[in-house]
């Protein structure tokens, strides 16, 4: 039986002695045409479930549907482009800004639901543009996980890297200073705000926020590092935990200020991945268990390489002419 847009159909095909009668528009152990499989793979980096796969499947004709295996089956077709995509060369053009994050889902290891940390980069081009650079799947966020990754990219050629943007995790930052020599690294303000708020109490949360968000706002550099100094004393008194932490972190809070004013808005957090482990995360929460790595590593760089397909077909300066 062979699944096609016009139906399930029934083929009975003869055999000879010799030769064979088998049709040239098929393959062997195949029981869905070359379109069906267009429809199914492009689904499945969409975010379709597999269970909606099965009903697209019904809707356009294929009576018998298609199981859970079959769409694994036929989207590990992607793997040798996605594979590409994801060991290219990046020698091509030097990256002044990289931004690192991770976020996390289940996966079955040695035949265990366990975590599994995504960790992602991606970066703005000398022109402004921006691209993916890659990504790693693992147990943890550790330091050697991190080093590993940061190392692929190196020897894939990444190079040029002025400023690392990133949160504070500690394996994270260690890596960055050990592997990314010669860059500085920025601790992403939003996820320092979240820091702050855990140390006092909610209905401070608003004033407390505002406040050290004017230090982002400054035209200089020596008014932004001016201007920590100036909040943490306001908020001493009241905070001494906050001004501590502010003071503690104000070379890596303040480390855009040394570059290009018109790149300030971008490269003072992780927000320009923000979207990027949304659109993982929407498509992770619909499989909610991958059976493994492989699995796992499939969708999340289908998700990436057609995230930046899209950024290369209809490019904008993000920011503009990144020093």
């Amino acid at each position: 039986m062979l699944t096609t847009l016009a139906g399930d159909l029934d083929l009975e095909i003869p055999k000879v002695r010799t030769g064979s009668f088998f049709p040239s528009l098929l393959e062997r152990r195949r029981r869905i045409d070359q379109a069906l499989y267009a429809v199914i793979m492009e689904a499945y980096v969409h975010g379709v479930s597999t269970r909606s796969v099965d009903d697209l499947v019904k809707a356009l004709g294929g009576d018998s549907g298609i199981s859970k295996s079959e769409v694994s089956w036929i989207c590990a077709a992607l793997d040798e482009p996605l594979t590409a995509f994801r060991t290219r060369p990046l020698d091509h053009v030097r990256f002044p800004y990289v931004y690192l994050d991770a976020t996390y889902c289940k996966a079955r290891v040695n035949h265990q639901i366990v975590s599994r940390a995504v960790v992602v980069a991606t970066r703005i081009t000398e022109d402004g543009n921006r691209e993916v650079l890659g990504l790693m799947v693992g147990d943890s966020e550790s330091e050697a996980f991190w080093k590993e990754f940061l190392c692929s990219l190196r020897e894939r050629g990444l190079s040029g890297v002025r400023l690392v943007v990133t949160d504070q995790h500690a394996g994270l930052v260690a890596a960055v200073r050990k592997v990314m020599l010669g860059a500085a690294w920025q601790r992403c303000r939003v996820h320092f705000l979240r820091n702050v708020f855990s140390v006092i109490d909610r209905d401070s949360g608003e004033m407390v926020a505002a406040t050290i968000r004017t230090i982002f706002t400054q035209p200089t550099a020596g008014l932004v590092r001016t201007q920590l100094d100036t909040v943490a004393d306001m908020l001493g008194a009241q905070f001494p935990k906050v001004k501590a932490m502010l003071l503690e972190a104000k070379e890596d809070l303040t480390a855009f200020a040394d570059f290009p004013p018109r790149h300030w808005k971008k490269i003072q957090s992780t927000n320009p991945l923000e979207r990027v482990n949304r659109e993982i995360k929407r498509r992770i929460d619909v499989v909610q268990v991958f059976p493994n790595d492989d699995a796992l590593i499939r969708l999340v760089t289908a998700v990436l390489f057609k995230m930046h397909d899209e950024w290369i077909a209809f490019p904008r300066r993000y920011p503009p002419k990144a020093a």
